[in-house]
Order: C-alpha cells, then structure tokens, then sequence
C-alpha cells in the first residue's frame, strides 16, 4: 500500500440549472469528499491507496462506501454508526465557474471518528499519510483522531502531505483555526496551502513569503496553489513558479484535491519538487474541466497526454 488518508465524505446533490437553489427542482446525486476525492485521484492513477471513515448506517453512507470502494480503495477500517446521519451537501451554480455549497454535516456521523478508533497497525503498511484541516475541524474527537494519526506516521516513518483545506463554517473563530493548521503543517513533511489560507497561516502575502515562513527544519517542501496563475514551490535546494496548464474552467469545486493526488503521485513516482508540482497543475486543470469533484479526474495515460501538450486528451479513440 502507498497512500493512506482519513475524513469525511458526504453525499452532493447537484444540480446542472445556473439558478438559485430555491428553484431547483431536481438534483443530481454524487459523492465528494477531499480525502476521498485524492484516494480516488490516486487510484485512478493506478496507486494502491487507503481511506477511514465512519458513516451512518443509512442509504447515503452505503452509496458513499460502494462509490468509493468502486474505485479499488481499501475501505476494510471504516466504521458505521446508527446514531448520526451520513452528511449530505448541496452545490450551487449561478453563474459558469461560480459556485456556492451548503453544508448539512454537523453532528454527522463522520464527526463521531473516535482516537482510540485508529488502527496504527495499518498505517504501518502505507509509505504516505495525507490529512486536511477538514477533519481536526469536524469535533473535538476528530481533532484528536488527526493528532494521533500524525504521531502514529511519524513513529512509523511515513511522510506526511498536509492540505489546510479551510472550511470556515467549520471553525469557531479564525484563531482557532490558525492554531490548529499551524501545529499540523508543522509536523508535515510537505504542506500545500493556497495563497490565503498560506497568508492566514503566515500574515503574508507573496508566495515566497507564505512559503519562506512554512519552510521550516522537517519540512521537505511548501506548494502554494494560485489557482489559474499556477503555483509556487520551495524547498531548502530549489524554488519557483510553475505556470498553469489551459484549462476551461467549468467547475472549481475539487481542484484542489485534484492538485494534491497528482503532487503525491509524483512524490511516489520519484520526482523532483518540481516534477511533482507540474504533475498536480495538470491534474487540477484537467479536473476543472468537468462537473463533479472526481468525475474528471484522470487515469495515468490521460494526465502523461496533458503534461504532454495533448489537449484532446478526452477525445474519443476508435
């Protein structure tokens, strides 16, 4: 096994309407998640990856297990309860690249994940553990589950990519909020922020700042994500910026995860800093390009064409 990642994954009800969700009548059932979306990122990348959870034991956590073991992840530690719901969230497009999401997840089965529930045994069989803000922000429980897990992966060796992934409704205050993901980025061996969560984590501004202020003894790397201008990288031997790939934004939602399955899949390929941040541009343009946080998330061949300058890499081959 290579990657190994935890949190909460909901069901996305959708709709393909450009209007306010007051006069949507039918929605578009899906599953999305940011841990889930890079396990999923990976597997279809063809790497052997691992993802925790607990859900409801409903219909809706049912749909998000089936979905996700669809994809060959290992689903063997998730847990099930009957005492909270799976969460669910709705997702609004008024406008082409604009969207907005509602968030029906509060005491949800996921925030229900328990410390003493990790396995540490498993976490020895992986060579990456990946982990978000999301999770420690879900429940105090959560907060303390993420904690452990970054102690277990660092006893064992594993590396530890950390995505701040700020969801301000998750979070009581902005203070709470810096002194969690500070902590984490500082037990991380790789931290990707994007430019405002790298200025909430810093006071900075300018990516080489956020990144200069990250980059401190353990850590191998900080890639601050700029969105269509591309992204930033430093490490102690290299620096610079990586321009984006052309893109066709029409959905945003899950760039992001996008960006860091194709980082770590370069980390497990070998790359250099730079390899792997070119590769988790591509990935990221590439998932823009279609509705859905993991629908368009690319397989290997897919993503070799993209880096290759092949922009009818959907094409159809007969």
């Amino acid at each position: 096994m290579e990657v190994v990642t935890f949190g909460e994954s909901m069901v996305l009800f959708s709709s393909d309407k450009n209007l306010p969700l007051e006069y949507v009548h039918q929605f578009n059932k899906q599953m999305a998640g940011a841990e889930s979306n890079v396990a999923i990122g990976l597997a279809k990348l063809g790497h052997r990856v691992g993802w925790f959870s607990k859900l409801g034991d409903d219909p809706f956590g049912r749909y998000v297990l089936h979905q996700i073991r669809g994809y060959g992840i290992d689903i063997s530690r998730c847990r099930h309860t009957g005492d909270a719901p799976t969460g669910v969230y709705f997702k609004e497009q008024r406008t082409k690249g604009k969207t907005q999401v509602y968030y029906y997840r509060r005491h949800s089965a996921a925030s229900m994940m328990h410390p003493d529930e990790l396995d540490e045994a498993y976490l020895a069989g992986f060579k990456i553990l990946h982990i978000t803000g999301i999770t420690p922000a879900l429940s105090p429980d959560c907060l303390a589950l993420t904690r452990k897990a970054v102690a277990s992966a660092k006893k064992l060796g594993l590396k530890i990519v950390f995505d701040p992934n700020v969801r301000w409704k998750l979070w009581d205050s902005e203070e709470a909020a810096k002194e969690v993901l500070l902590e984490l980025a500082g037990s991380a061996d790789y931290i990707l922020p994007g430019l405002d969560e790298g200025e909430l984590l810093t006071g900075c501004t300018q990516p080489e700042d956020i990144a200069s202020a990250l980059l401190k003894p353990g850590v191998a790397g900080v890639v601050v994500k700029l969105g269509s201008k591309g992204a930033y990288f430093q490490s102690e031997q290299d620096s610079g910026y990586m321009a984006p790939f052309p893109a066709e934004e029409v959905d945003p939602v899950g760039a992001g995860d996008a960006f860091a399955a194709g980082f770590i899949s370069g980390l497990l390929h070998g790359e250099t800093l730079e390899q792997a941040v070119r590769r988790a541009s591509a990935m990221g343009a590439i998932a823009v390009s279609v509705n859905g946080d993991v629908e368009g998330l690319p397989n290997e061949a897919e993503l070799l064409n993209m880096m290759k300058g092949d922009q009818d890499y959907q094409n159809v081959k007969r």
